[in-house]
């Protein structure tokens, strides 16, 4: 064998050695799609929603180790009590408790993270609330309101006042993490295709990608299983579909 041949099969070698470190470090789509904090708030939250505690338990201790601070948990367990009522919330947050305890016994210590920041807006909580939903929305919210808004006024105020003002603002958590929390609780319980939509929509506005919202429906899936996740992946494909 030759100079020329020998020098040809080694380049052909040294191609292919460095080809196979570039294969191995590429990320499947469901590996880049959301990071792992972001997926371990989509298994509390979706937990949290359907009361199964026992599984919340060691999802709140995948958490932990993945690096959410207890605030960032905390502050998720509280948010979803909007879409899935007290009792929900409030076995969520005693089963925070008993893992943080555990932890504690094993010699765990754990980042508690920030407080919310004080909020120093002067304005009616009506009318933050309003901006806060403006944002999410990229819409002035001017023109009729909903039929359900019309119906009960009271309604109205309580989300503007409470969901959009009082918990939204708190800045634990980004829009998108709150939105990634809402969606998390709305697709587990199910029946509530309209208000998933809408939901996806928002996600989608404060960043969240096709990518990520489809990493977020296999998650689903194990946590609420095959039938939940079916039906947010036909919302999904709608929502994206009127997008374009």
């Amino acid at each position: 064998m030759n100079k020329s041949t020998i020098k040809t099969w080694m380049g052909i070698l040294m191609l292919l050695i460095g080809l196979y470190p570039l294969q191995g470090q590429h990320n499947t789509p469901s590996e880049i799609a959301l990071t792992e904090e972001q997926k371990n708030i989509v298994k509390i939250a979706s937990l949290t929603a359907q009361g199964n505690l026992e599984e919340l338990d060691t999802a709140l201790n995948e958490g932990l180790n993945n690096g959410l601070t207890v605030n960032e948990i905390k502050e998720v367990v509280v948010h979803l009590y909007a879409y899935c009522g007290f009792p929900r919330s409030i076995m969520g947050l005693r089963t925070l408790l008993k893992v943080l305890d555990d932890r504690k016994k094993e010699g765990i210590t754990d980042e508690w993270g920030k407080e919310a920041s004080p909020i120093s807006d002067t304005r009616s909580k009506y009318d933050r609330g309003i901006e806060s939903l403006q944002e999410l929305t990229k819409t002035n919210m001017e023109g009729p309101k909903p039929d359900y808004q019309q119906f009960s006024p009271e309604m109205d105020v309580f989300l503007k006042e409470h969901l959009f003002a009082d918990i939204f603002e708190r800045d634990i958590l980004t829009y998108a993490q709150r939105e990634l929390t809402t969606i998390s609780v709305i697709a587990s319980l199910g029946g509530l295709e309209p208000m998933l939509r809408g939901h996806f929509n928002l996600s989608l506005n404060v960043g969240l990608t096709p990518e990520q919202l489809n990493t977020f429906i296999r998650i689903i899936e194990t946590t609420a299983g095959k039938e939940r996740a079916e039906a947010a992946k036909s919302v999904l494909d709608t929502v994206l579909k009127d997008r374009q």
